[in-house]
């Protein structure tokens, strides 16, 4: 994979491969994994706070992945060097954790993955650290929303189309919000990214039917300024153009019959979130 190329940047190569439908016993392998991911992200809750730096949240997260007889998911993925991606305020995704403290008013997506019995898990949330400013939170209240819309419109016959059309338009016309284009949802199996992909834009009825024994990861990545995004200089990082704040939730989800069944789980954060005075509270309206 072509580190200089976002095109080609870690989501985005599995497209033309065809989808591996899972049986009951391999999603509730996925869902162990997920599990593994969502415990690591609530240690992360527990411990995010002004001062704290992304190498610190990082080997924590590590730890609680294996202590679970879990290994790293995005560790050495593409030669990516840790264990999170970790982006703050205007970076989209795929940050490389330093040693910069974290201040209060910053905005940190953090995207986590494990592997565990051979599949893998993978979620995201975005944490508010301090005093966030009022238009900042309001971005990350709607880009959690839209993803549980996203999230009800997986179900069997639907399309990834309706899926991503749920995103857009609770994104783009209810705050005028930039959807990310370059980057997008996709497959969770035995590879973390399979087909298909999973836009956070697009028509309703359009893109691969949704059939029972798909797992997909949803992930709208939504910029309080334009959509359009950059690569940085080290060759992962992915920043608004504009530098405005971007936030990025994102949850493992197997196909339903009449609703999506959702293998990872944010309870725990929100619970380490309400417990922890330096983060402040998104809304949910799911």
């Amino acid at each position: 994979m072509k580190k200089e190329s976002l095109s080609v940047k870690w989501g985005l190569l599995y497209l033309q491969r065809m989808i591996h439908y899972k049986s009951a016993e391999e999603i509730e392998l996925i869902r162990e994994s997920c599990l593994v991911v969502s415990a690591a992200l609530t240690r992360v809750a527990e411990i995010l706070r002004p001062g704290v730096t992304g190498l610190e949240i990082d080997q924590a997260a590590e730890e609680v992945i294996r202590d679970h007889g879990a290994i790293p998911g995005f560790k050495g993925h593409q030669g990516f060097p840790a264990t999170l991606c970790i982006s703050r305020n205007e970076c989209v995704v795929h940050g490389i954790p330093n040693e910069i403290p974290f201040k209060d008013g910053d905005i940190v997506s953090v995207d986590c993955g494990s592997i565990k019995e051979e599949f893998y898990g993978d979620s995201a949330f975005t944490f508010a650290i301090g005093d966030v400013n009022k238009a900042t939170m309001k971005l990350l209240d709607t880009t959690n929303e839209s993803l549980y819309l996203g999230i009800e419109q997986a179900v069997e016959g639907n399309r990834v189309g309706d899926i991503a059309y749920a995103i857009q338009q609770h994104c783009e016309r209810n705050h005028a919000y930039g959807v990310v284009r370059e980057l997008v949802g996709h497959g969770v199996g035995k590879s973390l990214h399979e087909a298909p992909e999973v836009p956070n834009y697009g028509r309703r009825g359009s893109g691969a039917k949704l059939k029972l024994g798909m797992v997909i990861a949803i992930e709208p990545m939504v910029n309080l300024g334009v959509k359009q995004v950059m690569q940085s200089n080290d060759g992962w990082t992915i920043l608004t153009k504009d530098r405005k704040p971007s936030a990025h939730y994102e949850h493992t989800i197997a196909i339903g019959k009449d609703r999506a069944d959702i293998l990872s789980n944010h309870t725990g954060i929100e619970n380490a979130i309400k417990n922890n005075p330096n983060l402040k509270e998104i809304s949910k309206k799911n």
